[in-house]
């Protein structure tokens, strides 16, 4: 039976360093994580980004991936911005059409939010599903459903048939720490240990799955020029995932107005205050937390895309 191929990316955006490092270091030291029987190839993002310590150089490459996006670097390159061109390598080095054809990618991630560890899913396709379901039965970690927000496309893990990212914080922008790290690596480990034991048939998912499924972004209060009018209110930085009740502090002006939160009691925030989204005027984004009951669909899509039709078939 052929070993499943994983793509690991990390340093998608310059700033983030520790998934870097930590590929670094694993290249290095290969007892630091078990690839479980994986073959995994390992890239940098955007590495010309990395090497400037910026989000990006031109745009950002993981809303880079839009299919029009990739038609018009494919035909017009002299036309594209250099993440669009990035986007287009990264596909035909390791998409599933690819010189090195990978079938499912991990792409690392850190935030200056209070995440926490957590995996992000971009929206309901069932082999996502069914490995969200597995790293959280092993690990706890909570679940962000990114769908339905037409003004956030082109992600990365999108493009292959099997993709999560994996979300750690809150780190400073350039800042490596042994935490961020650590949980970082623990993550991995267990996608990994989730593959290889769908491979081997010994599997053990959870009755479901729950996450957070995205509702809407709320951006700060604005100035006619455009400009922050207000701040997030400190009684809710730093408390992601915690739900909001109606009335509660949201926003604070310079002169201490509190602007309070006018929507349904039980919606949660995440990525509260997270540097990189201010300039998509992004303030934090709204979430319902729900509980979905494990799909057959999920686990035979899996299935069928770790081992085809290896396993039952005639001798």
């Amino acid at each position: 039976m052929a070993s499943p191929r994983v793509l690991v990316v990390a340093g998608t955006h310059g700033n983030e360093v520790n998934a870097p490092w930590l590929l670094e270091q694993w290249a290095v030291h290969e007892e630091l994580i078990d690839a479980c029987g994986c073959v995994v190839q390992t890239a940098i993002g955007n590495p010309e980004a990395l090497a400037v310590g910026r989000r990006y150089c031109d745009r950002d490459l993981n809303r880079s991936f839009r299919p029009d996006l990739l038609q018009q670097s494919a035909t017009h390159p002299e036309q594209c911005d250099r993440e669009m061109l990035r986007a287009l390598e990264l596909l035909r080095q390791f998409g599933p059409d690819g010189q090195t054809p990978c079938e499912l990618v991990i792409d690392l991630h850190s935030t200056t939010s209070a995440m926490g560890n957590c995996l992000v899913v971009y929206g309901r396709r069932p082999a996502d599903l069914a490995l969200a379901a597995l790293v959280q039965s092993m690990l706890g970690l909570r679940i962000y459903l990114h769908e339905a927000d037409a003004a956030q496309q082109g992600f990365m893990v999108e493009r292959w048939p099997c993709g999560l990212v994996i979300e750690v914080g809150p780190v400073p922008q350039g800042v490596r720490r042994h935490d961020i790290v650590q949980q970082t690596r623990l993550a991995l480990q267990a996608v990994f240990r989730a593959i290889a034991d769908v491979m081997s048939g010994e599997a053990s998912y959870p009755n479901g799955l729950v996450l957070h499924r995205h509702l809407k972004s709320l951006d700060l209060p604005r100035q006619p020029s455009g400009e922050a009018a207000a701040l997030i209110h400190p009684e809710l930085q730093d408390r992601d995932w915690i739900p909001l009740r109606s009335g509660d502090p949201l926003f604070v002006s310079a002169q201490g107005t509190t602007i309070a939160y006018e929507g349904p009691d039980g919606d949660i925030p995440v990525f509260i205050n997270e540097a990189a989204y201010a300039e998509k005027a992004i303030a934090l984004s709204l979430t319902s937390r729900e509980q979905w009951p494990l799909s057959e669909t999920w686990t035979e899509a899996l299935d069928l895309l770790l081992n085809g039709n290896q396993r039952g078939g005639p001798l």
